[in-house]
Formats: C-alpha cells, structure tokens, sequence
C-alpha cells in the first residue's frame, strides 16, 4: 500500500482526492501545512505528494521548493483553480512532476500515479552497479569495500555525492548561526543523523571587551539539532580537558569506542552527556575552532569512515567560511564604530571620492554646509561652498595634502572656521581615491577670545583710571598749592627754593603721560637703524631726570663692535630708560650700572642681548615673574607700569624682556638685529 501526503488547507480537497483513489491500493494523508508533514517527507514515508497550490504565485512555489530541499526524490503533484503557462513552468523548474487542473478527476489521477510509482520500482530493479555515478569511482570503491558500510553502500556514496556539492555553497553565507543550522539539517536530511552539536571558540575582536586566556580555550555551543537547549545553554567545552582536549591533540576524528576515548574518564562523560558516537574538528586550514560531535543514525547505525571522512572536508569548509563571517562581522563592526565616532564629532567631516560623489557627511557637515531646504536630508558635493569644492578638487588631482586654512563664508558673516584637506590612497597608489574635508567652528572660540580680551581691557582700565587718578592727584597738589601761594610770598627765598617740587611734579605728570602714550599705542612703530650704545646713553640720562642719585655710575662691557638695531629710536629709547629707572631706584644713594652687549645668531637671524645689572636688592624667583605686570611694584609709592610700559615695546619690536632671579639686579633684553649687519 502507497502512502499519498495531501498538502492542502481545506479538508474537502483531501477528502475529494481520498474519494477517487482506490483504498486497498492507497493510502491518504491529509495534512495543513509543510510544518505538520515535515515528518513524512524528511522520512520518506510518503511515495507521493499532492499539493492544493490554490494561489498560483510564489507562495505555492516556496511550498514546492522546500518540499524538494526536505525530499528530492519525492513525486510532487500540484492541482490548481485555472492553467497557467508561466506558473507552470516555474514549477517544473522547482521539480513538480505533474500540474493538475481542479476538479480532480479519478482516471487521470490514478493513471499519472501509477506512472510516477511505477519509476521508482524499476529503477530498483536495475543492477545496483548502474547507480554509480561516473566520476568519483575510487570513493565508490571504498565505499563498497567499508565493512561498516553493509548493504547500503550505493546510498551512502549518492548522498556523499550529494554532500560534495553543497559544501561549496556554504563559504558564500554571512550568517554564522543560519549557516550552521542550515549544515546540521542538511547531514540530518542526507545521513539521518540522529543528534548532532557544534562548538566553537569565541574569536576575539577589538570592540568587544578584553578576553582573559581561560575564554580562549573554551568552546561554545553554535548551533545543533536533536539536543535541548537548555543542556547546551550550561555546557561547554575546553581544549585543557575532555573531548575538546583529545581532537586538538590528536587533530583527527575521534570516536567514543576508540582507545584514547576510553582511556579519559572526562571525554566519556562528556560523549554521554551529548549523545554522541564521534567528534570531528572544525579547522580553518591553520587552526581549530571547533569540534562537532555526532550521533549514529535514526536505526543506531554508525556512519562509515569514508562519510566520517567527507564530513571532515566539509568541517573544513565550515570552518574557512567562519573565519570569512567573523572577518566580515569585525569589519562591519569596525565601520560602524567608526562611523558613529565621526557621526557625533563636533567637527565636520566629509568624505570626497574621485568622482567628486560625497562617500559620508556627519551631522555637523549636514548642519554647517547642507541646503536650508532640504527635506531629504541627502548631501552633495554642490552644497560646500565652491572656495572649499576647489580645494577638494585640487588634492584629488595632485594628491597633495593642503595646510589648515581659515574660511568665513560670505552668507554668513561672524562665522570662521578651520579647514583641513587631506587625501585617502590605497597601497602605493599615487592617486589618491578619495580626500577627507574637516572643519572646526572657531567662531564662539574666537568671539571668547575677542570678550575675554575687552573684558581684561576693561579691567586693566578700570584699575588704571583708580591708580591714575591719585598718581595726577599727587602731583598737582604741590602745583595747586604754589599757585595759591605764589602773589603771597613771590619774594620770598624760600618758596623759590619750593618751586622745585612743582619742576618735579610736572616731570612726574610728563612721565606718566608717555607712559600712556606707548600703553594707548598699537600696531607698528617707526623704523629706523641706529647704534645700540648711543642710545643706552641716552636712555641713562633720560633716567636721571627722574631720579637723581649721589655717585650713580654706569659702565659699559662690549665686544667693541658698534652694533645697530632697527625700530622705533623715540619707544626704545623710553623702553631702556624705564629700565634704568629702575636700576637707580634699587640704590638711590650709590647706584652702580653695568651694561654689556652680545650679538649672537647667523647671518639670517641675529640679535643683540643687552644686560642692564645694578647693585640693588635684586629679584626672587617669585618677584621676577610679577614685576611685569601692570601696577606691580616693589617700592611705596611706585605706580608699577615702568617694566609693563617697556616690555610691550621690546616685545613690539619682536624682542624679549627678561627679568633675572639673582641677588642683584639683572634685566635681560634681546632685539633682533639687521640682516646685513657684519658677524658677531
């Protein structure tokens, strides 16, 4: 009696079918879907199978096809509502046998079965040695040759055969999990492989978190078939121990009943627990990254050596397109990553391909250059501005990386930004592939800049206006007083000798007068070439105008060339005369200065180094860095802008002041010098 499988939704169509086939020569199984018959197909229980494909459109044709990936040699007959040239066509390519139109009629169905029952039956009548496939006769010969094989020797060499096509296809897949699965119900469907586990070594990646060396020798469960899943969820194993440990060191196949298996108590429970009869390693053709272990099959026959061998090369396979997966999986994981970093920069980043097609632009790109009306958010190399679409053009074409630059775009006024260009080139190409455009936004930096400075403006002013007001107080006092008194007592000896303080008073205002002058006074000043010795002298006596000192003396050390600066001769004259100043105020009554000169550098950059020493108290460590700060001042009643007045007009003339911790006074001053001048 032949078993008819009735794949139809409806009852009334299997019950129909039942009707017109005679009952002691068929047997009808009505089932509702593939899922409920999945069973009698994989088994091969059922010698046809009659499909009610009431849509004739790709649903029916999936059904058919994986009716066929379950069975292929099952008879498939489908019956549909109207005749359909193109359906029907598609599916005799997917393997049906025979297209029926409904109602089903009962001669022309009994007729077409017996024909497709009656094939099978002869072609297993026909001697066993015709099935032997052309091509792989050594494998069919051991095949033949196996003991364990039996009597089934030809199936097993055609499904082998089978097998050996289809492990091509698996190097192709990028889903691990699908792959696997899909190889461990292919060995179930071709060898009947009652239960069936794959384990493998987690690989490493740099953007998961760090492996200690104990997770690296441990094997994982991948995928399986015929085992719980809550066995596999708490079980694992490892390359120090137990099976794992046996195939990584014999790097064969190992089976239960073999000595090594029986001789550890560990790798027999580990058999046990899984069900399993032999454990095949898993390489990458350079290394193990797993066992599988396999049961026998349904009826408890073992698998023959030369299938145990197949299955091998195929682990093989498995193994090479795994290491394809987890490459592909880092990569993928790597942009992503990267990706999302440059997503989220604050910076805008775009990458440029040599067809000028924009390859990426993050959000701030989108923001800071994307077209205002742009509802699809999309990004092209015609939004940059054409100043920076040139740029990217020219490093494209000459492969050259530009220096950062400064851009302020013309429709939007107070906004600066920082842009770099750079290529991107593959190996040793000299054409770069693509170029990279950042752009930093410096305009809130620079608008800080821009108040902090006003801001310290407004400060320094606010405490010069507090300092200035009782400096001008102080000396008009005795100019108010003298002008009071002077009808009064104009002859009188006395007040002309008084008249001096209102001499000095006025030189004190005049000082502090120039002292703001050179404060107030920006930009560039006059340039003229003069000696630098000439000028120290007068620097030395302008000083001695305001203060006047018993004995004061100054010497001069130099190397007895007349060395010659360039700059402003009025504002360094005023520089080295505060200078000096302060060298006479550190010892009013015995001042002693010395002054020596030193030219040093090549003829492209030189400079003069003028040291001013006195023989006062000198500078700490902690002074010397105050003292040029405006209204810093050692001395009860010094306004302290004498050395802030001269440093800004030495570093004016890109020169530098330098006050020097020692125990007597020492200020150091450097200017450049003129290129043409003669060698030091």
């Amino acid at each position: 009696m032949k078993t008819i499988l009735v794949l139809s939704p409806h009852p009334d169509f299997a019950e129909a079918v039942r009707v017109c086939l005679d009952p002691g020569q068929y047997r009808v199984v009505h089932r509702i879907s593939l899922e409920e018959a999945e069973p009698l197909v994989i088994h091969g229980l059922a010698g046809a199978v009659i499909l009610d494909a009431n849509s004739t459109g790709v649903e029916s044709v999936w059904s058919i096809e994986q009716l066929r990936r379950r069975n292929s040699k099952c008879p498939i007959i489908a019956f549909t509502e109207f005749s359909r040239a193109d359906w029907e066509e598609e599916a005799y390519l997917h393997g049906v046998s025979h297209v029926l139109t409904k109602p089903v009629r009962s001669r022309l169905l009994n007729s077409v079965l017996e024909a497709l029952l009656a094939a099978p039956a002869a072609a297993a009548a026909r001697p066993v040695t015709t099935n032997v496939p052309r091509g792989n006769t050594d494998l069919f010969a051991r095949t033949a040759a196996d003991p364990q094989a039996g009597g089934r020797f030809v199936n097993a060499a055609r499904t082998l055969d089978v097998l050996s096509d289809f492990s091509p296809i698996l190097t192709h897949s990028l889903d691990a999990e699908a792959m696997l699965k899909q190889f461990l119900q292919f060995l179930r469907d071709m060898l009947s492989v009652n239960r069936a586990a794959i384990f493998l070594i987690r690989p490493r990646s740099p953007l998961t978190e760090s492996q200690s060396p104990e997770d690296n020798r441990r094997l994982r469960s991948a995928a399986a078939i015929g085992l719980s899943a809550g066995l596999l969820e708490h079980f694992e194993l490892t390359l120090d121990s137990g099976i794992g440990a046996q195939v990584a060191r014999l790097g064969r196949i190992l089976r239960r009943d073999s000595e090594e298996a029986r001789m550890d108590a560990e790798t027999q429970k580990e058999f046990e627990l899984l069900g399993g009869q032999v454990a095949v390693p898993i390489s990458s053709r350079d290394a193990m990254i797993g066992v599988a272990v396999f049961d026998a099959r349904f009826t408890g026959e073992p698998l023959v050596n030369v299938e145990l061998e197949l299955i091998f090369h195929l682990l093989e396979q498995v193994g090479l397109a795994l290491r394809n997966i987890w490459l592909h999986d880092q990569l993928v994981g790597n942009h992503e990553m990267m990706t999302g970093v440059l997503r989220e920069l604050n910076n805008a980043c775009i990458v440029v391909g040599r067809d000028l097609k924009v390859l990426h632009a993050n959000k701030s790109a989108r923001r800071h250059f994307g077209r205002k009306n742009d509802r699809t958010g999309g990004f092209d190399f015609s939004d940059l501005p054409p100043a920076l679409g040139a740029k990217i053009y020219q490093v494209l074409k000459t492969g050259a990386a530009l220096e950062p630059f400064r851009f302020e775009p013309e429709n939007s006024p107070g906004t600066v930004y920082k842009i770099s260009v750079l290529p991107f080139q593959h190996g040793n190409s000299t054409v770069p592939a693509s170029a990279l455009l950042t752009a930093e936004d410096l305009s809130e930096s620079e608008q800080l800049s821009r108040l902090e400075v006003e801001a310290s403006s407004l400060r320094l002013i606010k405490s010069m206006s507090n300092r200035l007001v009782n400096e001008i107080g102080n000396a008009v006092v005795p100019v108010s007083l003298h002008h009071q008194l002077f009808k009064e007592h104009f002859e009188d000896p006395d007040f002309h000798k008084s008249m001096e303080q209102v001499g000095k008073s006025v030189e004190r205002i005049l000082r502090l007068k120039e002292q703001m002058r050179f404060l107030a006074r920006e930009g560039q000043f006059e340039q003229e070439t003069f000696p630098i010795g000439k000028l120290v002298e007068e620097a030395y006596h302008e000083a001695t105008r305001h203060q006047s000192a018993s004995g004061a003396q100054l010497k001069f050390e130099n190397s007895g060339k007349a060395l010659t600066v360039v700059g402003d001769r009025a504002a360094l004259k005023h520089a080295l005369s505060e200078i000096m100043l302060n060298a006479l105020q550190s010892n009013p009554t015995n001042s002693k200065i010395d002054v020596s000169f030193q030219s040093a550098g090549t003829n492209g950059e030189r400079s003069v180094t003028i040291e001013v020493h006195d023989n006062g108290g000198g500078f700490s460590a902690e002074t010397a860095k105050k003292v040029p700060a405006p209204f810093f001042s050692t001395r009860v009643g010094g306004i302290g802008l004498g050395l802030t007045v001269s440093q800004k007009i030495i570093e004016t003339h890109h020169g530098k002041l330098e006050i020097v911790p020692s125990p007597s006074g020492v200020v150091r001053v450097s200017l450049p010098m003129p290129a043409s001048h003669g060698p030091a």
